[in-house]
């Protein structure tokens, strides 16, 4: 198909690289796990050993099935000539959340003595999804056929007469205040209510690998900035960037809370830094709530984005 049909689309053999790159992350965690065996020790060994890590461990499968799916699907929108634009946008939001704490975390942690040359195979996965996402974001995106005056009047609602939007404005201001929190624990905050939170709900926020504290930063100067503007659109409308920007949190948050989640209750974390028996439920609902709610948000921008599109009252009032 591709000798009949060369792709117009460059990023066609970017994603195509990227998805075998994906099999080999997948193979690595099914070595990790035991279930494989023999395919990549030496390199585990030599190469990447932060990959032994729990954190290591869940964004191999995170690569391995997530971005490995996005791949296969925006390959497929290229070779049909579709657009591909809500997946790219999204795949470049995991992608860029995903190098975002793991090469920090890898230098400030504990395998910081222990670099090694291959660490500069993740340097494409920093350039190239970064190049993506402005070609991504050039796309032209779907357009919506409602007429201009039914725009309006949707916009002429408050918030009170949204109830969706006045859920996830809640959401967002209680978002605020648990960055701020976590990510004051992550920075050693000697009050007796982190302490006590760090010791009874989430030990793993002082594992010495440093990726949950480096997640914890990331949330709290990249999250809480996003839902500053987040909550500004959704009180005041006309912001056509808001559907984009939700489609790159939701997908940084997807994968954030993944790797987090996950390598929080992992065997590979040492069983002093992982949640306690007693704390799992209540640890489990708030992060997953936590992960989910950003996809929520993005689909209710992409699927009705009326409320963020601008319509001639805006145009003349700029």
């Amino acid at each position: 198909m591709v000798r009949k049909k060369p792709p117009k689309d460059p990023l066609f053999y970017v994603y195509a690289v990227f998805a075998f790159t994906s099999v080999l992350s997948l193979i690595i965690g099914l070595e990790q796990d035991g279930i494989i065996d023999g395919f990549v020790t030496f390199y585990l060994k030599q190469g990447e050993p932060y990959l032994n890590t729990a954190h290591g461990h869940m964004i191999c499968y995170w690569d391995g099935s997530a971005h490995y799916l996005m791949y296969l699907l925006m390959v497929a929108a290229i070779a049909w000539e579709e657009s591909y634009r809500t997946m790219g946008l999204y795949w470049v939001g995991s992608i860029l959340m995903s190098v975002a704490v793991l090469l920090p975390g890898t230098v400030v942690g504990k395998y910081g003595t222990k670099l090694s040359a291959a660490i500069l195979l993740n340097v494409p996965y920093v350039c190239l999804p970064v190049c993506a996402g402005f070609k991504i974001y050039k796309h032209p995106s779907v357009s919506n056929n409602l007429a201009p005056k039914a725009i309006q009047e949707i916009q002429r609602k408050g918030l009170l007469r949204r109830p969706l939007d006045l859920m996830f404005v809640i959401y967002f201001i209680f978002s605020t205040g648990f960055c701020i929190f976590r990510g004051l624990i992550a920075l050693d905050c000697p009050t007796e209510l982190c302490r006590q939170y760090v010791q009874l709900q989430e030990p793993y926020l002082k594992d010495p690998a440093a990726y949950p504290k480096l997640q914890m930063l990331v949330y709290m100067f990249y999250c809480i900035p996003y839902y500053t503007f987040a909550l500004s659109g959704l009180l005041f409308p006309g912001y056509t960037w808001m559907p984009d920007l939700a489609l790159l949190h939701a997908g940084g948050l997807a994968q954030a809370q993944f790797a987090y989640i996950g390598a929080s209750l992992h065997a590979r974390t040492p069983y002093i830094y992982r949640v306690p028996e007693e704390a799992r439920n209540a640890f489990l609902v708030i992060n997953i709530l936590f992960g989910i709610m950003p996809q929520l948000f993005a689909y209710r921008c992409v699927s009705w984005p009326e409320f963020f599109m601008k319509t001639k009252e805006h145009e003349k009032d700029e």
